[in-house]
C-alpha cells in the first residue's frame, strides 16, 4: 500500500476521480519532481523551432516532387480516369 494511501483516497472522494487515475498522476508528478524541471529550460521552445524547421523543408521538398513534370503529368492522367469513370 502507498504510503500517502488515505490522502489519495481523500483526493479520490473529493474530486470524484477513480483512485487509479490519483495514483498515476501522483506517481507521474513525482516523476517530474524527480528529474529536475531546471535543467530542461529553454529546451521546449528549440525543440519547437527545430521541429518547424524541418517541418518547412519536408513541406518545400513535397512542393517540389509534386510540381515536377512526370509526377504533375501522372496526377493529371489518375484525376482525368478517375473523372471519366463509369458507373
Amino acid at each position: 500500500m502507498h504510503k500517502n494511501h488515505r490522502k489519495y483516497q481523500e483526493r479520490t472522494v473529493r474530486t470524484g476521480l477513480v483512485a487509479g487515475a490519483v495514483c498515476r498522476r501522483a506517481r507521474r508528478s513525482a516523476w517530474v519532481r524527480r528529474l529536475g524541471r531546471s535543467a530542461d529550460r529553454g529546451m521546449t521552445t528549440s525543440e519547437y523551432a527545430v521541429g518547424t524547421i524541418a517541418a518547412c523543408a519536408f513541406a518545400a521538398v513535397l512542393y517540389k516532387v509534386v510540381n515536377s513534370g512526370p509526377v504533375m503529368s501522372a496526377m493529371q492522367s489518375m484525376i482525368e480516369g478517375a473523372l471519366d469513370a463509369k458507373f
